[in-house]
């Protein structure tokens, strides 16, 4: 929906108002779930959940799995090397 309105101070401008059908929701929603949760917390509404039994488990005592591992050889040390920096250097372009 959109309402047109025509400004008092200059006739040619139109001035459109949207519609907020979306934010009236969110609000009526928001009301809904607190008074539930009113209700809910004054005891008027209760959820008796009573019946049905907790089932009954028997576990029996075990062992843990037997694992064979075969695992790569790591070697740590260390070893002198020479390597070769390039010189760097700067060209003159001409000015002195």
């Amino acid at each position: 929906m959109a309402e047109v309105h025509r400004d008092p101070y200059d006739g040619d401008r139109v001035v459109v108002h949207k519609s907020r059908t979306g934010r009236t929701l969110a609000i009526a929603l928001i009301v809904i779930l607190a008074i539930v949760g009113i209700l809910f917390a004054t005891g008027f509404w209760k959820a008796d959940v009573s019946g049905g039994d907790v089932p009954e488990v028997s576990v029996d005592g075990g062992a843990l799995p037997k694992v064979d591992v075969d695992s790569k050889e790591v070697v740590v040390g260390t070893k002198e090397e020479t390597v070769e920096v390039p010189t760097v250097g700067v060209k003159d372009n001409g000015e002195e």
